[in-house]
């Protein structure tokens, strides 16, 4: 029930943005004017927006992108105009759910528009983000790794942990689990050094192939096994774009943190009922930031989404 009440809400959603952009009473001139879905019209300026949302609208070509959208909305707005005639739009729980959507869609939008005061970092800055981290750029590597995670109660942690510093190899790991009857799953992959925990990686630069390694997580522990590494450094020059959008977005986010926390300071705030005197109180500045541009490739997935 939930699921299709927020379809039925998304589909009023996309009423109030079909008709603020281009309505049947909207003037648009007929080069704007994509198709006429009965009495509204559909316009090239909201094709534009949802390809430029849009992450798969399939083929290369522009034009074949924009007619699918084009058909995409098409059904929409079929699917709206039929919302509206049943009165969907006027369903309290819709209501609900459109205002919950607007709410997020304008702090959101604020929060972007603050953040979008970031400075471009100087090649000061840059080369000093290089320079601190050789394990990323200069001395990058590719680890071949073997992982077992293991869940299990924290009592046997110190166990596992005395039995894999003691093996010689990850198959007296593997022999040892099955004989304690303990349960695990197996994986392999090679991961460059940017997708790897930030955290984490001193210590992995640090290792040597063949050597295994003992992770901590919150639900059991994983073992790594070095299987094997191979040097891919990438110098300055390349790095440079990848490490300016990166403190970009790492400054965008300070920024939006900042700006909650400044709003925050500036408000009065009282919790009231079950929240009132025994739950405590969020630390301003917690909010998500908006979601940061991407910088394409590995080095925005490993750098820009460590944790």
């Amino acid at each position: 029930m939930q699921n299709r009440l927020l379809w039925m809400a998304g589909a009023v959603l996309v009423a109030v943005g079909l008709s603020a952009c281009g309505g049947s009473g909207s003037g648009a001139s007929s080069t704007q004017v994509a198709a006429k879905v009965n009495a509204d019209e559909i316009t090239v300026h909201q094709i534009n927006t949802a390809l430029s949302q849009a992450k798969n609208v399939g083929g290369s070509d522009p034009g074949e992108a924009g007619a699918r959208v084009l058909e995409r909305l098409i059904d929409q707005q079929l699917l709206v105009q039929q919302a509206e005639a049943s009165q969907l739009d006027r369903d309290p729980r819709v209501l609900q759910v459109i205002d919950a959507s607007r709410r997020e869609i304008l702090a959101r939008a604020y929060l972007e528009q603050k953040a979008g005061a970031a400075d471009v970092p100087s090649d000061e800055a840059v080369d000093a983000y290089y320079r601190d981290n050789p394990a990323l750029f200069e001395k990058r590597r590719i680890y071949n790794l073997q992982e077992l995670g293991i869940r299990l109660e924290p009592a046997r942690h110190e166990e596992v942990k005395a039995r894999v510093e003691s093996a010689k190899s990850l198959q007296e790991v593997i022999d040892w689990l099955k004989e304690q009857g303990i349960q695990f799953s197996a994986s392999a992959s090679a991961k460059p050094a940017e997708q790897l925990p930030m955290e984490l990686l001193p210590r992995f630069a640090a290792m040597k192939d063949g050597q295994i390694a003992l992770v901590r997580q919150p639900g059991g522990i994983t073992v790594v096994h070095l299987a094997g590494s191979s040097e891919q450094p990438i110098d300055r020059q390349t790095a440079g774009p990848l490490i300016e959008k990166f403190l970009v977005n790492q400054r965008r986010a300070e920024l939006a943190r900042g700006e909650i926390k400044r709003l925050r300071d500036q408000a009065e705030i009282a919790y009231a009922g079950n929240f009132a005197p025994h739950s405590p109180t969020p630390v301003a500045g917690e909010a998500a930031p908006p979601a940061a541009d991407s910088a394409s490739g590995a080095m925005e997935r490993g750098v820009a989404g460590l944790k």
